[in-house]
């Protein structure tokens, strides 16, 4: 045994079923210790879209994904994947080359010091010198990459070292522990429960942090027991049934959204698992409401977040201690019954609108009627990812995928790959502008060879349309955001997926309905309307329910 093929062996003994990723010379015997071995490599056309979809595994799954990558250029085409993944919390595992670190005969050719560029995007980085050390190294990034708070890890497999036979007392794998959740002290329940009981109009509000597989169950039956209203962050979205009778919507934006008459109306937030890497759902203020902070971690005390209490612990022990302790909640809620039953007629008002293009309000009602309650879309990044983060209501944990932690284009076809591969069951739509799509839109060629089942939908604009809406915004004259497309259907078709163009409103609903039915790769053009923007911070209805 070789030090690539004990690699392979302590990936497989960590579970690893599959590596997503674009190898290199210099990964040529770990590839070889892969062919070999239980592992699937799926390989993709770039880097990043391994990256995109490992993560993605990982977000779905709780446990890491693992990319693969060569040296130099090949790394640094993970360095947006890490981000993404360290800042969205989710478990990643990137593996990548190097040149030999013995004896070299290139001098400093295709030379990156990968580890130290990893370093801050990273919650640890190693490079292997040491054939003796890589079960340890191994064992402790999974661990790492999995603990709260979740994130990216990396790991470096020079050249020469790959090839170095391993002594069979340095063979010895270790077994995997079981992750350690602390729980909250009894007091800090106790002082949760007194101040709900308190409160005239408490809220619960569900961030990033509370999307996890464990945390589903114990919060719905918490807003099921409780009674409480309850909103969310872009990131919370399903983590509770967004059709349930207490569901407000998601607040999209720091201030003057829809859903801030009920939030400023609110002398109390349950906040559960606020994540400093979302834009705050609300801002807290000296004299204000108070917050309760129910998270894995303590809070990050800034002048806009300072709560009162903190709950900390596993949040899902949490939960449930805090339902026991609670039950029914009987407070006057017939503010915030208001304020839902305006939110849901001003949505479906805006769904009727015929118009061609379609206004990014019917877009988004039409995938919601089409998509069953457990049926997925992955939203990529740009002013449509608003739209669909306060309009769809998501049924089911995990079926919005959006990013609002990098919010980086390029991530929505990669991470509908992944969905569509380890769910193939489900209906899927990568929802995408036409900028980020084409960053990268080579992965269409990945979807087709896995025979995947998946619909893209690109909302074309000719445009940066999120970049335009804001330089409108701040009173700049409309330069350098305006772009050529090429023909989609036929790009589409190119690559053995099947294209199609929308002409008319009423034309988009029945052709998504086929393309989900009839499976395989299918990618809709629709054009989109964005004059609705302006909409986006203040409009009638957020000026009328808050004189309500």
């Amino acid at each position: 045994m070789n030090a690539a093929q004990l690699l392979v062996k302590a990936l497989e003994n960590e579970g690893v079923e599959r590596i997503y990723g674009v190898p290199g010379e210099e990964n040529l015997d770990f590839l070889e210790a892969l062919r070999t071995s239980r592992i699937e490599l799926i390989l993709t056309r770039h880097e990043q879209g391994a990256a995109f979809m490992a993560a993605t595994y990982g977000r779905l799954t709780g446990r890491p994904g693992v990319c693969l990558a060569t040296l130099g250029p090949g790394a640094t085409n993970l360095v947006t994947g890490a981000a993404y993944a360290q800042l969205g919390a989710f478990p990643l595992v990137m593996i990548t080359g190097q040149k030999p670190i013995k004896t070299s005969k290139q001098g400093q050719f295709q030379i990156v010091d990968v580890v130290e560029m990893m370093r801050p995007l990273t919650k640890y980085t190693r490079q292997i010198v040491n054939v003796a050390r890589i079960p340890s190294i191994v064992r402790e990034a999974f661990r790492q990459a999995m603990e709260e708070r979740p994130g990216a890890v990396h790991l470096e497999l020079p050249e020469d070292i790959a090839r170095e036979p391993v002594e069979p007392a340095a063979a010895a794998l270790f077994q995997r522990a079981h992750a350690h959740r602390p729980v909250a002290a009894a007091k800090a329940i106790d002082e949760a429960a007194a101040m709900i009981r308190t409160a005239q109009y408490p809220l619960l509000l569900i961030g990033a942090g509370a999307n996890r597989n464990r945390v589903f169950p114990a919060l719905s039956r918490f807003v099921t027991e409780t009674g409480l209203y309850f909103f969310s962050t872009q990131m919370g979205k399903g983590v509770v049934d967004e059709q349930s009778p207490y569901c407000l919507g998601t607040a999209a934006l720091s201030s003057d959204d829809y859903i801030h008459c009920a939030i400023d109306r609110a002398d109390l937030v349950i906040n559960v698992g606020h994540d400093v890497v979302e834009k705050p759902p609300f801002l807290m203020e000296h004299g204000g409401k108070q917050v309760i902070h129910i998270n894995f971690l303590p809070a990050s005390v800034d002048h806009v977040y300072f709560p009162q209490l903190g709950v900390i612990g596993d949040i899902a022990d949490s939960i449930e201690r805090l339902t026991e302790a609670l039950g029914r909640v009987e407070k006057d809620c017939r503010y915030f019954r208001q304020v839902k039953e305006q939110l849901d007629e001003h949505l479906l008002d805006r769904t009727r609108d015929e118009s061609f293009p379609l206004k990014p309000q019917r877009i988004v009602a039409d995938v919601r009627r089409m998509l069953s309650a457990d049926g997925v879309i992955a939203l990529d990044n740009g002013i449509y990812k608003i739209w669909f983060a306060r309009n769809y209501r998501a049924a089911e944990p995990h079926t919005v995928l959006l990013d609002n932690a990098l919010a980086t284009m390029g991530a929505g076809l990669p991470s509908a790959l992944e969905v569509a591969r380890l769910h193939p069951e489900k209906q899927v739509v990568a929802v995408c502008g036409d900028g980020g799509f084409m960053m990268n839109s080579q992965e269409l060629e990945t979807a087709v060879r896995l025979k995947l089942n998946l619909v893209v939908l690109i909302l074309e604009d000719g445009a940066y349309g999120m970049i335009r809406w804001k330089q409108e915004a701040m009173g700049y004259a409309d330069f350098g955001l305006e772009f050529n497309n090429p023909d989609f259907v036929l790009y589409a078709r190119s690559y053995g997926a099947t294209g199609h163009r929308v002409t008319a409103a009423c034309d988009f609903a029945p052709l998504l309905e086929h393309c989900l039915a009839e499976g395989g790769v299918h990618l809709i053009c629709l054009p989109v309307d964005y004059s609705e923007n302006k909409r986006v911070l203040i409009d009638e209805l957020k000026q009328k329910v808050c004189l309500l």
